[in-house]
Order: C-alpha cells, then structure tokens, then sequence
C-alpha cells in the first residue's frame, strides 16, 4: 500500500476477477463477476484520479529544500540561516510529522542562527523509504541526510514528542556531532512500556493505514497526500507498544546516563493539560491520582540521560502541543542554547 500506483493493478485484478466469474456462465457466478467488475472499474477511477491529483500536487508545490540521496532514496532537507560559530540547529517534529509542522519555529530561528528542517522518509517531500521504520533506523538516516546536504556539525537537535525521542536517539549515536539537546515532552518510553492499557497508538495505527486505502484509490478531497505517508507512520509507531519496545528497546532506548556530559534542555509542561483522556479510564480518584502521578514523574526521565541536563516550564495553560501554542517561547529557548555554546566554545 506504500506505492502509489499499486492501486491501477489492484483494480486491474479485481475486475479481471470478476470477468473470470462472468466466463464460469451460472447465474450467481455472473452476477457476483458482474459485480466485482463494476468495483474494479471505480477502484480504478479512483485510483487514476489519485495519481493525477498527486502528479498536480507536486507541480504547483515543489520542494522548498534539497532532496539528497540516502540509502537508495531521496530525502528533503530545508536549511536556511548563517551559521556564524554555530552551532546549526536541526528541528525534528512530533508523531511521523513532516519538517513542514515546524515551519514557524524554523523560520523564528533561522534569522540569528543555521536552522534545518528534516523529512524523515513517509514524509513530506522525501521519498517513503524502506520497510520496516524504526526510530533507531531514522536516527541513522538523519544523520545521513545532514552528512549528504553537507550541513556542518556541531549540531544543536531539538525534536518535539515521538521527535524528541528521535533526536535523543540521534544523539546517543553521534555524541561527536552534537552540542547541545533540546527535548519539547519527549516520549517517555516508560509510558509505552508500563502505562495502563491503552488501545490509543492500535487506534492510531489503524487510522492512518485506513487513510492509506482510502489514498490509493482516490477517496479524497483536494491534492490529497501519498499513501506512503500514512503507511510510513503505521510503520514507525508499531514500536509503541510492550511487545514493540521489548523487541527494538535496546536500540531505541536512551538510558541514564547514555550522554554523558552533553548539555541538554527539558522543556515540558507543569500538568497534563491537554491530556486529560489518560485519566478517563481510571476507576477511581486514588488511581486517577497515581496515573497522574505516573506520567508527571515520566516526564522528566530524560534528565538522567546528561549529567548536564537541566528542566524548563513551559508558560502556564500550555500542554503537549505547546511547540504550535507558544512558538516564540520555544524558539527562545532554543536560541537561549545557542547563545550559551557559543560563548563556551567559541
């Protein structure tokens, strides 16, 4: 479902299908064939209708960036701004988000500071890539990217959420090219792993691999986006579950103390503003209170990665999608960084 145009074939076979039935001449049999045909056609419509709206969308909206070659594939990468003394800020967004979601932030900061915006593969402009997606397999090919866009490290990385677990990842591999981190309420994988049952990620999942379907064969309004992209974020997030981390957490996770040294931001809201829905299932105030509790303290769990980590609050009334909600704030922060490891390490 990752490819496009697999929807013209499977629409080919369906009515081919059909017309087998209608050859087999009983009754039901043609009807049935009939039938299969007349849904082969309008996959097809569909399908076509999907590629043309795709072709339209790449025209009237080309890349803003750079596609390099990483792994056989292409890859957007944005940068803009001087990079002076460094160090170049590079911007990963929450969920499966393109580099786009953040936009804002690096047009904020792009004007006192290198800034670059990636598209890990399933979306935006790069190309979907290869199957399974995995964090510790994006974090590899980030660093790719930037080797190939011949982005000069020291590198300050700030990732947002499921972001934020990307770019501690990142850093966990390539603590030479990194100066300084910025986590915005990173996953807390501990949540994954120990949180109260949760059919929120499988519903997620689910979702985004429906829209797939509903891509390749044309059901949708406007441009529409690839089918790839939400196969791609079906792909990434299947490692949010116990089962999931228990097979990849020793390459995704960033344990205490796995960087060392290296100056790290927390940023994260006071309360669960925003969150609510974690409490809804609780069975009564004592246990709505511990899984409170529960995510609070997971939340700061990114300290003990750095013996040079430190916490920030967000602005009062803000909740996880603060990044979007008070931009300048977090731009600020950021810049805040910057400023700091410049006069460090000149």
């Amino acid at each position: 479902m990752s490819r496009d145009w697999i929807g013209v074939p499977v629409a080919v076979l369906v009515a081919g299908a059909g017309g087998g039935l209608i050859g087999a001449g009983t009754v039901g049999a043609t009807a049935l064939g009939a039938l299969a045909m007349a849904v082969g056609v309008l996959l097809a419509v569909g399908a076509v209708r999907h590629l043309v709206l795709l072709a339209r969308g790449r025209r009237e909206n080309p890349p803003p960036g750079r596609l390099v070659g990483v792994g056989g594939h292409r890859m957007h990468v944005l940068a803009e701004g001087e990079a002076g003394s460094g160090p170049t800020v590079v911007w990963m967004a929450g969920g499966h988000a393109p580099g786009e979601d953040f936009r804002e932030l690096h047009t904020l900061l792009s004007a006192r500071a290198r800034s670059v915006l990636v598209d890990r593969f399933g979306s935006g402009w790069s190309d979907v890539g290869t199957f399974p997606r995995t964090t510790a397999g994006e974090a590899e090919e980030l660093w790719a990217a930037l080797e190939e866009a011949r982005e000069q490290a020291p590198f300050v990385l700030v990732g947002h959420s499921f972001g934020g677990l990307l770019v501690a990842n990142a850093a966990r591999r390539r603590p030479d090219l990194v100066a300084g981190l910025v986590l915005l309420d990173p996953t807390p994988l501990e949540v994954v792993a120990f949180a109260p049952r949760s059919r929120q990620i499988a519903r997620m999942r689910r979702g985004l691999l429906l829209t797939a379907v509903r891509q390749l064969f044309g059901a949708h309004r406007g441009p529409g986006n690839r089918a790839g992209q939400g196969c791609a974020a079906a792909s990434a997030f299947a490692e949010l579950s116990p089962t999931g981390l228990a097979r990849v957490g020793w390459e995704t996770v960033v344990y205490d103390g796995d960087l060392g040294d290296l100056p790290l931001v927390l940023v994260i809201p006071r309360d669960l503003i925003g969150g609510e829905a974690v409490l809804a299932d609780a069975r009564d105030a004592a246990e709505a209170e511990r899984i409170s509790r529960f995510y609070l303290r997971s939340r700061v769990r990114y300290l003990s990665a750095s013996t040079s980590s430190r916490l920030v609050h967000t602005p009062e009334g803000t909740g996880h999608d603060f990044p979007h909600e008070v931009p300048s704030f977090v731009v600020g922060v950021v810049g805040d960084l910057v400023r700091e490891l410049r006069a460090t390490d000149p």
